[in-house]
Protein backbone atom coordinates (compact mmCIF):
# COMPACT_ATOMS: atom_id res chain seq x y z
CA UNK A 1 0.00 0.00 0.00
CA UNK A 2 1.44 3.41 -0.98
CA UNK A 3 1.70 6.39 1.41
CA UNK A 4 -0.89 8.30 -0.70
CA UNK A 5 -3.49 5.51 -0.41
CA UNK A 6 -2.85 5.27 3.33
CA UNK A 7 -3.44 9.03 3.75
CA UNK A 8 -6.71 8.89 1.80
CA UNK A 9 -8.07 5.99 3.82
CA UNK A 10 -7.04 7.56 7.14
CA UNK A 11 -9.22 10.62 6.39
CA UNK A 12 -12.31 8.45 6.62
CA UNK A 13 -11.41 7.04 10.06
CA UNK A 14 -12.12 8.49 13.48
CA UNK A 15 -9.19 9.76 15.55
CA UNK A 16 -9.25 6.66 17.78
CA UNK A 17 -9.35 4.36 14.77
CA UNK A 18 -6.43 6.23 13.17
CA UNK A 19 -4.35 5.79 16.36
CA UNK A 20 -5.12 2.07 16.46
CA UNK A 21 -4.33 1.64 12.74
CA UNK A 22 -0.97 3.47 12.99
CA UNK A 23 0.04 1.59 16.14
CA UNK A 24 -0.24 -1.63 14.17
CA UNK A 25 1.34 -0.30 10.98
CA UNK A 26 4.32 1.66 12.29
CA UNK A 27 6.35 -1.29 13.62
CA UNK A 28 6.22 -2.81 10.14
CA UNK A 29 7.10 0.45 8.38
CA UNK A 30 9.88 1.44 10.77
CA UNK A 31 11.39 -2.03 11.03
CA UNK A 32 11.11 -3.60 7.59
CA UNK A 33 13.83 -6.13 8.42
CA UNK A 34 11.45 -7.79 10.85
CA UNK A 35 9.26 -8.84 7.93
CA UNK A 36 12.05 -10.73 6.21
CA UNK A 37 14.23 -11.87 9.09
CA UNK A 38 13.20 -15.50 8.82
CA UNK A 39 13.72 -15.71 5.07
CA UNK A 40 16.84 -13.51 4.91
CA UNK A 41 18.57 -14.54 8.14
CA UNK A 42 22.32 -15.10 7.70
CA UNK A 43 23.43 -18.62 6.97
CA UNK A 44 26.76 -20.32 7.46
CA UNK A 45 29.21 -20.57 10.33
CA UNK A 46 31.95 -18.37 11.68
CA UNK A 47 35.24 -19.63 13.13
CA UNK A 48 37.64 -17.63 15.28
CA UNK A 49 41.03 -19.09 16.17
CA UNK A 50 41.65 -18.42 19.87
CA UNK A 51 44.69 -20.71 19.93
CA UNK A 52 46.59 -22.35 17.08
CA UNK A 53 49.91 -23.69 18.40
CA UNK A 54 51.00 -27.02 19.77
CA UNK A 55 54.23 -25.84 21.31
CA UNK A 56 55.26 -24.13 24.51
CA UNK A 57 53.45 -20.79 24.07
CA UNK A 58 50.80 -21.35 26.73
CA UNK A 59 48.80 -18.28 25.70
CA UNK A 60 48.19 -19.67 22.21
CA UNK A 61 47.18 -23.34 22.49
CA UNK A 62 44.55 -25.16 20.45
CA UNK A 63 41.11 -23.50 20.69
CA UNK A 64 38.52 -22.64 18.02
CA UNK A 65 35.37 -20.58 18.62
CA UNK A 66 32.47 -21.55 16.31
CA UNK A 67 29.00 -20.04 15.96
CA UNK A 68 26.34 -19.58 13.26
CA UNK A 69 26.38 -16.36 11.27
CA UNK A 70 24.13 -13.81 12.93
CA UNK A 71 23.95 -15.87 16.14
CA UNK A 72 26.65 -15.32 18.77
CA UNK A 73 25.69 -18.42 20.79
CA UNK A 74 28.96 -20.28 20.42
CA UNK A 75 30.83 -23.45 21.18
CA UNK A 76 34.52 -24.10 21.60
CA UNK A 77 36.28 -26.93 19.79
CA UNK A 78 39.01 -27.52 22.38
CA UNK A 79 40.07 -24.84 24.81
CA UNK A 80 43.80 -24.97 25.45
CA UNK A 81 43.70 -21.18 25.58
CA UNK A 82 40.68 -18.97 26.24
CA UNK A 83 41.36 -15.65 27.96
CA UNK A 84 44.43 -14.59 25.98
CA UNK A 85 42.91 -15.80 22.72
CA UNK A 86 39.81 -13.70 23.31
CA UNK A 87 41.92 -10.64 24.06
CA UNK A 88 43.83 -11.09 20.81
CA UNK A 89 40.66 -11.72 18.76
CA UNK A 90 38.95 -8.67 20.29
CA UNK A 91 41.95 -6.46 19.53
CA UNK A 92 41.74 -7.60 15.90
CA UNK A 93 37.99 -6.86 15.79
CA UNK A 94 37.00 -10.49 15.33
CA UNK A 95 34.55 -11.03 18.23
CA UNK A 96 31.54 -9.51 16.52
CA UNK A 97 31.70 -6.36 18.62
CA UNK A 98 31.67 -8.28 21.89
CA UNK A 99 34.18 -7.97 24.69
CA UNK A 100 36.14 -11.00 25.93
CA UNK A 101 34.10 -10.91 29.14
CA UNK A 102 30.81 -10.94 27.22
CA UNK A 103 32.00 -13.80 25.02
CA UNK A 104 33.10 -15.88 28.01
CA UNK A 105 30.19 -14.94 30.23
CA UNK A 106 27.31 -15.09 27.76
CA UNK A 107 28.19 -16.30 24.28
CA UNK A 108 30.16 -19.51 24.84
CA UNK A 109 27.61 -22.17 25.77
CA UNK A 110 29.57 -25.40 25.43
CA UNK A 111 32.92 -27.08 24.90
CA UNK A 112 33.74 -29.92 22.52
CA UNK A 113 36.88 -31.56 23.89
CA UNK A 114 38.82 -33.79 21.50
CA UNK A 115 41.03 -35.30 24.23
CA UNK A 116 42.16 -34.38 27.71
CA UNK A 117 45.77 -33.37 27.10
CA UNK A 118 46.51 -30.18 28.96
CA UNK A 119 47.17 -28.09 25.85
CA UNK A 120 43.55 -28.72 24.80
CA UNK A 121 41.73 -28.16 28.11
CA UNK A 122 43.74 -25.70 30.24
CA UNK A 123 41.73 -22.64 29.19
CA UNK A 124 38.43 -24.33 29.97
CA UNK A 125 39.58 -25.49 33.40
CA UNK A 126 40.93 -22.09 34.41
CA UNK A 127 37.86 -20.24 33.13
CA UNK A 128 35.53 -22.50 35.14
CA UNK A 129 36.51 -20.60 38.29
CA UNK A 130 34.71 -17.45 37.09
CA UNK A 131 32.59 -18.49 34.10
CA UNK A 132 30.60 -21.59 35.10
CA UNK A 133 27.58 -23.22 33.54
CA UNK A 134 28.85 -24.80 30.32
CA UNK A 135 28.20 -28.23 28.88
CA UNK A 136 31.28 -30.30 28.05
CA UNK A 137 30.76 -32.76 25.19
CA UNK A 138 33.32 -35.52 24.72
CA UNK A 139 33.73 -39.23 24.20
CA UNK A 140 33.43 -41.17 27.48
CA UNK A 141 37.19 -41.82 27.62
CA UNK A 142 37.91 -38.07 27.56
CA UNK A 143 35.32 -37.18 30.19
CA UNK A 144 36.70 -39.93 32.41
CA UNK A 145 40.16 -38.35 32.33
CA UNK A 146 38.72 -34.89 32.97
CA UNK A 147 36.91 -36.15 36.05
CA UNK A 148 39.57 -38.42 37.51
CA UNK A 149 42.78 -36.55 36.67
CA UNK A 150 41.81 -32.87 36.76
CA UNK A 151 38.47 -32.23 38.46
CA UNK A 152 39.37 -34.21 41.58
CA UNK A 153 40.11 -31.54 44.23
CA UNK A 154 43.82 -32.34 43.96
CA UNK A 155 44.79 -31.09 40.50
CA UNK A 156 41.79 -28.72 40.36
CA UNK A 157 38.46 -28.17 42.16
CA UNK A 158 35.67 -30.41 40.95
CA UNK A 159 33.64 -27.95 38.90
CA UNK A 160 31.81 -30.85 37.23
CA UNK A 161 28.61 -32.71 38.03
CA UNK A 162 30.44 -36.04 38.44
CA UNK A 163 33.18 -37.54 40.52
CA UNK A 164 34.59 -36.60 43.88
CA UNK A 165 32.35 -34.65 46.26
CA UNK A 166 31.64 -31.87 46.70
CA UNK A 167 30.58 -31.49 43.08
CA UNK A 168 30.26 -27.81 42.20
CA UNK A 169 28.26 -28.74 39.10
CA UNK A 170 29.18 -25.80 36.88
CA UNK A 171 30.67 -27.97 34.11
CA UNK A 172 28.13 -30.47 32.83
CA UNK A 173 30.02 -33.47 31.43
CA UNK A 174 28.08 -35.08 28.59
CA UNK A 175 29.22 -38.36 27.03
CA UNK A 176 28.80 -38.65 23.27
CA UNK A 177 28.05 -41.73 21.21
CA UNK A 178 30.25 -42.00 18.10
CA UNK A 179 28.43 -41.18 14.88
CA UNK A 180 25.32 -39.80 16.58
CA UNK A 181 24.45 -36.12 16.10
CA UNK A 182 23.90 -34.34 19.41
CA UNK A 183 22.21 -30.93 19.85
CA UNK A 184 24.67 -28.58 21.55
CA UNK A 185 22.92 -27.06 24.56
CA UNK A 186 22.14 -23.35 24.31
CA UNK A 187 23.07 -23.13 20.62
CA UNK A 188 21.58 -23.72 17.19
CA UNK A 189 24.29 -26.28 16.34
CA UNK A 190 24.70 -30.03 16.49
CA UNK A 191 27.92 -31.98 17.00
CA UNK A 192 28.82 -35.51 15.96
CA UNK A 193 31.92 -37.29 17.29
CA UNK A 194 34.19 -39.92 15.76
CA UNK A 195 37.21 -41.42 17.55
CA UNK A 196 40.77 -40.83 16.33
CA UNK A 197 44.07 -42.42 17.33
CA UNK A 198 46.66 -40.20 19.01
CA UNK A 199 49.67 -42.22 20.06
CA UNK A 200 47.74 -44.60 22.30
CA UNK A 201 45.24 -41.97 23.44
CA UNK A 202 41.71 -41.79 22.07
CA UNK A 203 41.25 -38.43 20.39
CA UNK A 204 38.16 -37.12 18.57
CA UNK A 205 36.96 -35.51 15.36
CA UNK A 206 33.84 -33.37 15.67
CA UNK A 207 31.44 -32.46 12.89
CA UNK A 208 29.74 -29.17 13.78
CA UNK A 209 26.60 -28.35 11.80
CA UNK A 210 24.11 -25.50 11.61
CA UNK A 211 21.54 -25.71 8.84
CA UNK A 212 23.35 -26.71 5.66
CA UNK A 213 26.77 -25.53 6.86
CA UNK A 214 29.35 -27.79 8.44
CA UNK A 215 32.88 -27.70 9.86
CA UNK A 216 35.02 -30.72 10.77
CA UNK A 217 37.30 -30.08 13.75
CA UNK A 218 39.88 -32.81 14.29
CA UNK A 219 41.88 -33.26 17.45
CA UNK A 220 45.47 -34.47 17.55
CA UNK A 221 45.95 -37.65 15.54
CA UNK A 222 48.50 -39.63 13.57
CA UNK A 223 48.38 -41.39 10.21
CA UNK A 224 46.44 -44.62 9.80
CA UNK A 225 49.54 -46.65 9.01
CA UNK A 226 50.17 -49.32 6.41
CA UNK A 227 46.69 -50.86 6.53
CA UNK A 228 44.99 -47.61 5.54
CA UNK A 229 41.81 -48.77 7.29
CA UNK A 230 42.24 -46.97 10.59
CA UNK A 231 40.12 -44.40 12.34
CA UNK A 232 41.11 -41.64 9.94
CA UNK A 233 39.77 -43.64 7.01
CA UNK A 234 36.56 -44.41 8.91
CA UNK A 235 36.10 -40.69 9.58
CA UNK A 236 36.51 -39.76 5.91
CA UNK A 237 34.09 -42.49 4.89
CA UNK A 238 31.49 -40.95 7.21
CA UNK A 239 32.12 -37.37 6.05
CA UNK A 240 32.50 -38.01 2.31
CA UNK A 241 28.77 -37.57 1.53
CA UNK A 242 28.83 -34.09 3.09
CA UNK A 243 31.86 -33.13 1.01
CA UNK A 244 30.15 -34.52 -2.09
CA UNK A 245 27.02 -32.44 -1.43
CA UNK A 246 29.03 -29.27 -0.77
CA UNK A 247 27.94 -28.92 2.85
CA UNK A 248 31.40 -29.61 4.28
CA UNK A 249 33.97 -27.18 2.84
CA UNK A 250 36.13 -26.43 5.90
CA UNK A 251 38.31 -28.83 7.89
CA UNK A 252 40.39 -27.97 10.95
CA UNK A 253 43.18 -30.46 11.44
CA UNK A 254 46.82 -30.70 12.48
CA UNK A 255 50.33 -30.94 11.08
CA UNK A 256 52.52 -30.70 14.14
CA UNK A 257 55.88 -31.33 12.48
CA UNK A 258 57.60 -30.62 9.20
CA UNK A 259 58.91 -33.33 6.90
CA UNK A 260 60.97 -35.44 6.97
CA UNK A 261 60.07 -37.22 10.19
CA UNK A 262 60.08 -40.95 10.86
CA UNK A 263 56.93 -42.66 12.09
CA UNK A 264 58.66 -43.49 15.39
CA UNK A 265 59.10 -39.74 15.98
CA UNK A 266 55.55 -38.68 15.17
CA UNK A 267 54.19 -39.30 18.70
CA UNK A 268 50.67 -39.55 17.30
CA UNK A 269 50.88 -36.46 15.12
CA UNK A 270 50.89 -35.54 11.42
CA UNK A 271 53.34 -33.92 8.99
CA UNK A 272 52.51 -32.36 5.59
CA UNK A 273 53.29 -35.65 3.82
CA UNK A 274 50.92 -37.66 6.01
CA UNK A 275 48.22 -34.99 5.98
CA UNK A 276 48.15 -34.82 2.19
CA UNK A 277 48.04 -38.63 2.00
CA UNK A 278 45.07 -38.58 4.39
CA UNK A 279 43.26 -35.97 2.29
CA UNK A 280 43.83 -38.07 -0.83
CA UNK A 281 42.02 -40.86 1.03
CA UNK A 282 39.11 -38.48 1.61
CA UNK A 283 39.08 -37.52 -2.07
CA UNK A 284 38.88 -41.18 -3.05
CA UNK A 285 35.94 -41.67 -0.70
CA UNK A 286 34.16 -38.66 -2.24
CA UNK A 287 34.74 -40.40 -5.55
CA UNK A 288 34.70 -37.70 -8.20
CA UNK A 289 37.25 -35.58 -10.10
CA UNK A 290 38.53 -32.55 -8.21
CA UNK A 291 36.69 -33.82 -5.13
CA UNK A 292 38.38 -31.39 -2.72
CA UNK A 293 38.82 -28.43 -5.04
CA UNK A 294 38.29 -25.25 -3.02
CA UNK A 295 38.03 -27.00 0.35
CA UNK A 296 39.74 -24.96 3.09
CA UNK A 297 42.01 -26.92 5.41
CA UNK A 298 43.01 -24.96 8.51
CA UNK A 299 46.23 -26.52 9.79
CA UNK A 300 46.72 -26.06 13.51
CA UNK A 301 48.81 -27.43 16.39
CA UNK A 302 52.17 -26.61 14.79
CA UNK A 303 55.05 -27.41 17.14
CA UNK A 304 58.31 -25.59 16.56
CA UNK A 305 61.90 -25.21 17.65
CA UNK A 306 62.39 -22.59 20.35
CA UNK A 307 63.34 -19.36 18.61
CA UNK A 308 62.48 -20.65 15.14
CA UNK A 309 58.69 -20.56 15.27
CA UNK A 310 57.99 -18.25 12.31
CA UNK A 311 60.36 -20.08 9.97
CA UNK A 312 58.99 -23.50 11.01
CA UNK A 313 55.40 -22.49 10.31
CA UNK A 314 56.40 -21.13 6.89
CA UNK A 315 58.23 -24.38 6.17
CA UNK A 316 55.15 -26.47 6.97
CA UNK A 317 52.93 -24.27 4.80
CA UNK A 318 55.44 -24.44 1.92
CA UNK A 319 55.59 -28.24 2.16
CA UNK A 320 51.80 -28.46 2.17
CA UNK A 321 51.53 -26.26 -0.92
CA UNK A 322 54.28 -28.10 -2.78
CA UNK A 323 52.55 -31.45 -2.23
CA UNK A 324 49.06 -30.15 -2.90
CA UNK A 325 47.64 -31.96 -5.93
CA UNK A 326 44.06 -31.77 -4.65
CA UNK A 327 43.17 -28.11 -5.13
CA UNK A 328 42.85 -27.68 -1.37
CA UNK A 329 43.35 -24.23 0.17
CA UNK A 330 45.81 -24.74 3.04
CA UNK A 331 45.89 -22.15 5.82
CA UNK A 332 48.36 -22.08 8.72
CA UNK A 333 46.51 -19.62 10.95
CA UNK A 334 47.58 -16.97 13.41
CA UNK A 335 45.86 -16.42 16.73
CA UNK A 336 42.76 -14.27 16.33
CA UNK A 337 42.13 -15.14 12.65
CA UNK A 338 38.50 -15.46 11.54
CA UNK A 339 36.78 -17.36 8.70
CA UNK A 340 33.29 -17.29 7.25
CA UNK A 341 32.02 -20.73 6.29
CA UNK A 342 29.20 -20.74 3.72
Amino acid sequence: MTNAKISVRLKHLSRAARVLFLSCLLPLVCAPDALSSAADSPSGLKIVALGVRGGIVDGDLTAFLIHPSGDLRSLMCDAGTLGNGLLVAAKRGNLGGRTPDQTLGSDIKAFLITHAHLDHVAGMLVAATDYPGNAVYALPSTNEVLGEDYLNWAAWPNFSDRGKAPRLGSLHLRDMTPGVATPVAGTAMTATAWPLEHGGVESTAFLVQAGNSAVACLGDHGPDGASGEGRGHQLWRALAPLVRSGQLRTIITEASYADPRTESQLFGHMTPKYLIASLRDLAEEVGRPNALLGVTVIVSHVKYPVGGEAAYRKLILRQLREGNDLGVKFVVPEQGDKWDVP
